[in-house]
């Protein structure tokens, strides 16, 4: 997560009776949404976006009144979508019938200061048997909710919070393998100035099916969102750094080791234009193309590192993430949760 909100929309935003639904046009038989507010535009640079971003497509506004909205993950059992608000250290749920209600609160921090400024959870993942990961600012560390997803409640059991002894800054995205190996990384997002920095480095971390973990990388100033490819066998890493703007592929053995590293994608220079944002959180959709939060919106860019576009949410776009068939893309946007229809 980037600190990138305004002391003005925390103030505006500090309530969750403001976390409401723009407005929709009425039905007098139903109550379910039918239309929603549009925001933004589709940069389209290359011709390979139309294959995925229809040329009517449009951003609609889903829900707004959030702090710093982040970790989107769809719910296909409940046809609900789920999203952190780091600052408010809740998870909300929206639907497109009942629209936002709180899921889980706390999120991330289940102590007894109260003057954390990012105590809430960030990245959020289901693993292999479907329960609830979160990537723990508050409490440094990766948990698993306790509860069914249907029943949340907040209890957390500990993945890991420590590295040779050390507690973690701030995990903040995850990737889960399908043999259920964890890819998370480890900035200082989530630290205060009384709370100890106790590593040296932000690094990127691999948690094997034994529960032991490895430092895959350390070099990385602010490594941020992770993804896998289709097959598995590319890292993506993004660095929020605004002097370092860039995309990582790593290569992965069949162990799930790193053996070579390279530039995806350069966005440093779009750093400080009009364009709001830094690479933050990504997904790949089933082609391995990246859905890649940056500046400006949601950039995508394909597998060999080309910029295909933007999806132009006018926002610093925190994170995004696909419905059950990759269909729609949720992004959470500052304090906006959006979302925006692709091809099949």
């Amino acid at each position: 997560m980037m600190k990138t909100y305004s002391a003005l929309c925390i103030a505006v935003c500090c309530m969750v009776m403001a976390c409401t639904s723009p407005p929709k046009s009425e039905s007098s038989e139903s109550t379910v949404p039918t239309t929603f507010e549009t925001t933004g535009s589709i940069e389209r640079l290359l011709p390979e976006l139309d294959l995925l971003i229809p040329a009517e497509a449009k951003i609609e506004v889903l829900a707004s009144g959030f702090t710093w909205s982040e970790g989107p993950l769809w719910l296909k059992d409940q046809n609900a979508l789920i999203f952190s608000d780091v600052p408010k250290n809740t998870v909300y749920k929206w639907t497109e019938q009942d629209s936002i209600s709180i899921y889980l609160q706390p999120s991330g921090y289940d102590g007894d200061r109260t003057d954390k400024h990012e105590p809430g959870a960030n990245g959020l993942a289901l693993d292999n048997e479907g329960n609830l990961i979160l990537c723990q600012h508050g409490n440094r560390q990766l948990a698993k909710m306790a509860t069914s997803l249907d029943a949340p409640k907040s209890a957390f059991l500990p993945i890991t919070s420590t590295y040779n002894g050390k507690r973690y800054n701030s995990p903040n995205d995850v990737a889960i393998s399908k043999e259920g190996v964890y890819y998370f990384t480890d900035p200082p997002y989530g630290l205060d100035e009384w709370d100890e920095k106790e590593l040296e480095y932000n690094g990127v971390y691999k948690m094997g099916t034994d529960g032991q973990v490895s430092l895959l990388i350390d070099s990385l100033t602010r490594p941020n969102g992770i993804a896998l490819s289709p097959d598995e066998r590319t890292l993506y890493v993004a660095v929020s750094d605004p002097k370092a703007a860039k995309y990582y592929a790593y290569e992965l053995d069949i162990d799930g080791n790193i053996t070579t590293g390279k530039i995806l994608l350069d966005v440093t220079p779009l750093v400080g234009s009009e364009r709001r944002g830094l690479p933050d959180g990504l997904k790949v959709d089933n082609s391995g193309n990246l859905f890649a939060t940056g500046p400006g919106g949601v950039l995508v860019i394909s597998p060999e590192g080309k910029h295909l576009g933007t999806i132009m949410t006018g926002q610093a776009t925190a994170n995004c993430g696909f419905n059950a068939d990759k269909t729609v893309l949720y992004m959470t946007a500052h304090s906006y949760l959006m979302r925006i229809n692709l091809k099949p």
